[in-house]
């Protein structure tokens, strides 16, 4: 799910989606669900994973159109495992039906588990129906008909976030952590600035030569990449911490200064994004907010 688009920073990979399967790869296949939307891009991006006795990776959302053309590409093949993500609904819905259609079982990311009331940020886009066979630990490993996924635990976009690192093609499904055409949605309170950035951190350490993301095209120069993406966020507190300098005081306020010209579309998006930025500007001692006539004001110290 994306936040914004900065066309000096970020590639365009604009494709007409195929609803068909296309081979990205000796073990890697792609279906682009149609969901397209400016949160999504093109579609959620669902990978088959192996030959024969394969893995779905991200079923997507729940659409019946989908899952038959999930069915479609695996004729003749059985469907042992499905793996997911994260818990937002437009990579993880589709799960169960899966499940239902093929035997296979669910493994990957934990159940979305709330804080608070569970109705904040984007708490309400989390698959509350998402049940696991297995969840996979840091660094766990699941192997497969001839590959093997490691699992890489990168919260920050959302707190159960995992990416997979197919070590055979020294590739990395990086889900929403890190995607081509856009930034990420960090949204608290499931959502951290500060664990976004560790992740990305983490990442870029792993080494993979080319990440598969949730939505759009590849990203080809991974290091290079995520050492932008870093780059853009903290450019973005520099702009935040300015424009509180300037007397801008609220998220609104923030958002007018601090995303000129933004689609009215990602407004919100932005917003819960300055907020992760402020809070963790917060938990470093260089800004703090405060309750004033019912809304949250923040101010530099």
């Amino acid at each position: 799910m994306a936040e914004d688009k900065e066309p000096d920073l970020f590639v365009d990979p604009r494709q007409s989606p195929p609803r068909e399967a296309t081979r990205l790869s000796p073990l890697v296949r792609r279906l682009i669900a149609p969901n397209a939307s400016p949160f999504t891009f093109n579609g959620t991006c669902t990978y088959i994973l192996g030959q024969g006795a394969v893995a779905v990776l991200d079923p997507g959302p729940d659409e019946t159109s989908h899952l038959d053309a999930i069915l479609a590409a695996v004729a003749g093949e059985t469907v042992a495992t499905i793996v997911v993500t994260h818990t937002h609904r437009d990579h993880s819905a589709l799960a169960g039906r899966l499940k239902q259609a093929t035997g296979a079982r669910i493994v990957g990311a934990a159940p979305f588990a709330p804080k608070g009331d569970g109705t904040g940020g984007l708490d309400s886009s989390h698959d509350r129906a998402y049940a696991p066979d297995a969840v996979l630990a840091d660094g766990e490993r699941f192997e497969g008909a001839g590959f093997t996924l490691e699992a890489v635990a990168t919260p920050g976009h959302c707190a159960n976030h995992l990416c997979f690192a197919l070590g055979q093609e020294q590739a990395l499904f990086s889900g929403d952590h890190v995607m081509a055409w856009s930034t990420s949605v960090i949204a608290p309170p499931d959502g951290s600035m500060g664990a976004y950035m560790a992740s990305l951190d983490k990442v870029r350490a792993h080494g993979e030569r080319i990440y598969w993301p949730g939505h759009g095209g590849p990203v080809t120069e991974p290091q290079r990449y995520v050492r932008a993406l870093a780059h853009h966020r903290r450019q973005r507190e520099v702009s935040i911490l300015t424009a509180l300098d300037a007397g801008a005081a609220t998220i609104p306020e923030l958002v007018a200064r601090v995303y000129v010209g933004l689609d009215p579309k990602l407004v919100r998006a932005a917003g819960l994004s300055t907020l992760a930025h402020l809070e963790d500007l917060a938990e470093r001692g260089i800004v703090a907010g405060e309750e004033a006539d019912g809304a949250a004001r923040w101010r530099r110290l």
